[in-house]
Formats: structure tokens, C-alpha cells, sequence
């Protein structure tokens, strides 16, 4: 075969390969563009369509597998690339090295999406209307994402929707899963109806009445949700008020650690400290690791530390290593008094893999320099929470904030607030920082506390207990912001009793699934009969 021959059918092959599985391209362009930093989030609500339509029309399940690990290669790959940055730049890791471990990743991930579609495709055929089970099935495996493994709940399709608070109300009931499954529902829906006349085509004697049963529920589910909605972003605020200081020092990841810049680092944070002092804060709160020292082992730049607050007389609350036995390194957060007290530690609970520990480190010892800088953790196992004059909070550390069933664990004996101290260095600029800050809108909704976030290189910023951003800082500025933060006593539904509508989704799921197994049987048997 001459080269020109080859090249024109190579080039036919990647024609007829994109027209194939164009729909899944489509869908998952759309739901990058939903999460920031682009925040179309509107575009979610109509990005599955496509996807639906090309499940719908795929000749057999092993289109349907290649095109839903297409779609959801995709869809993660623009959500979690950010993960090559730190890898690379801090993780003495290959750039190629790190692109295929960010790859393989994405495949895993990308899995979820093949066990939607299948169990899609086969509920397909008994011509109910999708959105009686689809959105079911869809938040099963993102709540089984978000604890399989560690858990990686990262990009649930719900995030997208932080921005429009009317719907994201409902979260305070359902936590993050219920926005999810409104999304899916909607995508359902409008396939619903531009599928219905291909389908009577098929099958004339369909009746109409499952489809206009099923749009008469959609509508009502969305009328309530966006009621609700309304309600609860008109009514009255509640609680106390007090002043609050975020400290943004945004120290460049690869000074952060040099010892020869301990006292410059700390001279950055104290006069921040000091100008915001004027300010008359109740509390001040400085970012995860802050300070480039192992506190209280450290005696020389931890007594200076306290000394620095006692003379400022507010309460500091900031990230630090700390040595709790012989080491035994934790990542933990302390709160000093103005009387230079330790009034209260938190040592992280939910460490990052591969980041903060190796996990069968006996087994992986190649992995090794993935932890290079950042050093292996111990776990902390207390819900660890303060109590100031101003109320009583739980600090969350890095990506904690993203897991809500944890979050909710430090609040069901109650709290007025949320904080966040985090450092998103590692991800330079990219999506991770803003997707990471989105997140922590759902954490003050579903337990109606406000957030206060404190980021080394931002996003820092304050959210309300309604998930209304009330100001936020951008990337790699050196600044500090200051809110009167309203604090909250309520104890929410979700805070309570917590992720019953998944477990409802899971439920509903395997109703389908087993009754969609039961219908086929009895219709073979009725064939053979």
C-alpha cells in the first residue's frame, strides 16, 4: 500500500471514529464547561442529552462500553488534570510519568460511567421513561466513587450547580446527591421527550400515559425544589454575629519548606496579622501548614509564634506539622488563645493517598518520590472540636471539606461554623483551586453553617450558611479579608440523618434492576411457553 493510500485511510478511520462516538465527545465538552473556572453551569442540564441519544441508538453493549469510556475519559480528564501539576513540579515526578499516572487515574474513574450505561442500555429496552431510574442509578455510583477506594468524589455532576442557589437549597435535605440526581432528571426528561415519537415509531401501540405520568412528577419535583429553594434563601438570618480574618500568604510551594525562609514566611503572616489587626477581629485564621516548622518540637519559632499572639491578643487558628510520637508526623490545625494558650488541636483525619501517605507502602516502595516534600502521615481519629466566646467550629484540612458524610460528623452536637485551611499550591493555576472552593458551598448548605476558608495561594474566602459567597480572594494573592460572619445553630436535616436519599437511590435502583431481570424472565418463559 503506497503512504498517500495508507494516510487517506488512516484519516477515514479517525473520520468515521469521531462521527461514531461524536454525541460522547459533546456530552463531555458540555460538563467540563459546567465547573469552574468556566461555570456555564447551565450547560449541565442539557449535557447527558447527547449521551443519552448515543446509548440509545448503540447497536450493542460493546459500543456502548467504548463510548461511555470515551465520554467519561473525557469528561474527568477535564476535571482532575490539574493532578499532573503537583506531581510534576513538587512530586520529582516525570512530566510523562505524571500524564500517565493522571491517565490512569482518569480511566478508573471513567468505569463509573461504563457500569451507568450498561445498566442504561439494558433498562432501555423496556421503553420506560428514563427519568423513573436513570438519575437513581447515576448518584449510586457517584456515592460509591465517593467512598470505594479512600473515596474520590471529586466532579460529582451536583458541583456545577454552587452558583444557582435556588436549586442548591435542596442539599440541606439530600445533601450533594440530590442536586446530582435533579440534573440527571432533567437530562432524563428532555431525552424523554425527544426520544417518545422515535420510540411509538417502533412500537405504535405505546401508550402515552407512562411519559406525561413521568413529566407531570419531573415538574412537580422541580416546582418543590425550586420553592424550597426560595424559601430558604428569603428567610431571616439566625445567630450571632462576629468578626472574622482570613490570612492569604500565598507562599510559593517550593519555598514553603526551605529552612532558610522559616522567618521570612512567618514575617509574611504576622504582618498581615498586624494590618487586619487594626480591624478588631475576633478570630484570625491562617492556612493549612502555615507555618514552615514542626510546632511545639520546634521551641525556639514556637514560643515566638505564641509570644506573637499574645501580644496581638486575638485568637489564631493555623495549619501546622505537628509530632505527636517519636516520628509520627500529623497534619493538624491549632488554635492559640490571646492568653498564648493551646486552646484546641485537630490532626486530620482522611489523609491524601499517594500525598500525604503511601498506602502498601511495602508493596509500592517505587512510588516513593510521588511523596517527596510532603512526607508520610499519621491519621488523627477524634472529631476534634473548638469552643470560643464566638462560638463552636470544627476545621476541616485540605480536601476534607469535599467529603460531606465526614463534614457532617463534627456538627451533629452542634456548631456555629465552618473552617477550611487548605494549601492549593500544589495545583499552581489551574481548575483544582477554584473546583476545590466550589465544593465547600455544599458543606454550608447541607449543615447551614457558614465557611470560612483560609487557602496559602486562595481560593480563601467566606460563604454563608445559605451558600451565598459573600467575598473570596483570588489566585496567588498576597492578602488577607475580613467579614462579619454570621454563625448558625441550626441543626440541619441532612446534619442529622444524613445520606438517606442515597441510600433511597440505591434502593430504587436495585427495585429496577432486579424488576427489569424479573420482566425479562417471565417474557422468555412466556416465549418458550
Amino acid at each position: 500500500m503506497l503512504l498517500p493510500d495508507f494516510l487517506d485511510e488512516i484519516k477515514d478511520q479517525i473520520s468515521l471514529f469521531i462521527k461514531k462516538y461524536f454525541l460522547c465527545f459533546v456530552s463531555a465538552i458540555l460538563l467540563i464547561l459546567s465547573f469552574p473556572p468556566f461555570d456555564l453551569f447551565f450547560f449541565s442540564w442539557i449535557a447527558l442529552t447527547p449521551f443519552f441519544l448515543f446509548l440509545y441508538n448503540a447497536p450493542n453493549y460493546k459500543t456502548v462500553f467504548s463510548g461511555s469510556l470515551i465520554f467519561g475519559f473525557f469528561y474527568f480528564l477535564g476535571n482532575v488534570y490539574w493532578i499532573y501539576h503537583s506531581l510534576y513540579h513538587f512530586g520529582s515526578v516525570p512530566l510523562l510519568l505524571s500524564f500517565f499516572i493522571v491517565g490512569l487515574l482518569t480511566l478508573y474513574l471513567a468505569i463509573y460511567p461504563c457500569l451507568f450505561s450498561l445498566i442504561y442500555k439494558n433498562l432501555l429496552q423496556n421503553n420506560f421513561p428514563t427519568s423513573l431510574y436513570a438519575p437513581f442509578i447515576w448518584v449510586c455510583l457517584e456515592v460509591l466513587r465517593s467512598y470505594i477506594f479512600t473515596g474520590f468524589p471529586w466532579a460529582l455532576i451536583g458541583y456545577t450547580q454552587y452558583k444557582f442557589l435556588l436549586i442548591a437549597q435542596i442539599a440541606e435535605i439530600t445533601g450533594i446527591y440530590g442536586v446530582s440526581y435533579l440534573v440527571v432528571l432533567f437530562n432524563s426528561a428532555v431525552f424523554d421527550l425527544l426520544i417518545f415519537k422515535k420510540r411509538r415509531q417502533k412500537h405504535p401501540l405505546l401508550p402515552y400515559t407512562p411519559l406525561v405520568l413521568s413529566t407531570t412528577v419531573v415538574l412537580l419535583v422541580f416546582i418543590f425544589c425550586i420553592a424550597y429553594g426560595f424559601k430558604k434563601l428569603n428567610e431571616p438570618a439566625e445567630g450571632y454575629t462576629f468578626k472574622s480574618a482570613i490570612i492569604q500568604g500565598s507562599i510559593p510551594q517550593d519555598e514553603k519548606w526551605d529552612i532558610r525562609k522559616i522567618n521570612e514566611i512567618l514575617n509574611i503572616y504576622k504582618k498581615l496579622t498586624i494590618q487586619v489587626k487594626s480591624y478588631n477581629p475576633d478570630f484570625v485564621v491562617w492556612p493549612e501548614t502555615a507555618v514552615p516548622f514542626i510546632f511545639e518540637k520546634e521551641k525556639y519559632f514556637s514560643s515566638d509564634l505564641i509570644e506573637f499572639v499574645r501580644e496581638q491578643k486575638i485568637y489564631l487558628l493555623f495549619g501546622s506539622i505537628m509530632e505527636r510520637q517519636p516520628n509520627q508526623y500529623t497534619n493538624s490545625a491549632i488554635l492559640i488563645d490571646p492568653n498564648g494558650v493551646v486552646a484546641y488541636y485537630y490532626d486530620k483525619i482522611h489523609l491524601v493517598p499517594f500525598g500525604e501517605y503511601v498506602p502498601l507502602r511495602k508493596i509500592l516502595f517505587f512510588v516513593e518520590k510521588i511523596t517527596v516534600g510532603i512526607g508520610d502521615y499519621q491519621a488523627g481519629s477524634h472529631h476534634s472540636v473548638a469552643m470560643t466566646p464566638f462560638g463552636k467550629f470544627a476545621t476541616l484540612i485540605c480536601y476534607e471539606i469535599i467529603f460531606p458524610g465526614l463534614v457532617r460528623k463534627f456538627y451533629q452536637k452542634g456548631g456555629q461554623f465552618i473552617v477550611n485551611i487548605t494549601n492549593d499550591a500544589w495545583f499552581g493555576k489551574t481548575s483544582g483551586p477554584y473546583q476545590h472552593f466550589s465544593m465547600a458551598v455544599f458543606r454550608a448548605i447541607e449543615n447551614r453553617k457558614p465557611v470560612i476558608r483560609a487557602a496559602n495561594s486562595g481560593v480563601s474566602g467566606f460563604i454563608d450558611s445559605k451558600g451565598r459567597i459573600i467575598s473570596k480572594t483570588k489566585l496567588f494573592e498576597r492578602v488577607f479579608l475580613i467579614e462579619n460572619i454570621q454563625g448558625n445553630n441550626k441543626l440541619s436535616f441532612y446534619t442529622k440523618y444524613g445520606d438517606i436519599f442515597a441510600y433511597l437511590c440505591f434502593v430504587f435502583s436495585l427495585i429496577f434492576v432486579i424488576g427489569n431481570i424479573s420482566f425479562k424472565g417471565k417474557k422468555l418463559i412466556h416465549l418458550k411457553v
